[in-house]
């Protein structure tokens, strides 16, 4: 357990040290090019979720996200004999507890990841967490499935 409750930490100290970054060093709105045509720095603040939805509804995600880690934390636990599913719960904690601590300190999400290459929307460490915890759990259903 000790190990995921590290790696978990580990995820949220990047993200908010990322983002502490970002807000010292780059300015609101703007954005820096690392890898030209490829990928960038930049700086904005989403008050919404992904894809800026439900812009300005705060207190839904606060809600959100505490009814999300009570059950993400339940099946941690629940399911901890499942390697799959400890790796996809280590990283859903990890960025919802990431983006969490933004909501509540600043009432936004600070994103800072832009992919120049296609058009899609800039996200965060946290947003690549929960994104990776997401993919985790599809594969561990799957193979529950293939199980039975």
């Amino acid at each position: 357990m000790l190990l995921y409750l590290l790696i978990m930490t580990g995820l949220i100290i990047a993200d908010q040290g990322l983002k502490a970054y970002i807000v010292n060093y780059l300015a609101l709105n703007t954005s820096q090019s690392v890898l030209p045509g490829i990928f960038s720095w930049a700086h904005l603040r989403n008050y919404g979720a992904a894809w800026s939805m439900l812009m300005g509804q705060q207190w839904l995600f606060v809600v959100i996200s505490l009814v999300s880690l009570v059950a993400f934390s339940y099946f941690f636990k629940k399911e901890y004999a499942k390697v799959w599913y400890r790796w996809s719960f280590t990283f859903l904690i990890a960025g919802t507890i990431g983006n969490f601590i933004d909501r509540l300190r600043f009432g936004y999400v600070v994103d800072m990841f832009q992919l120049d290459f296609i058009n899609f929307p800039i996200f965060n460490l946290a947003d690549v967490a929960l994104t990776t915890g997401v993919i985790l759990l599809i594969i561990a259903l799957l193979r529950d499935e293939d199980e039975e």
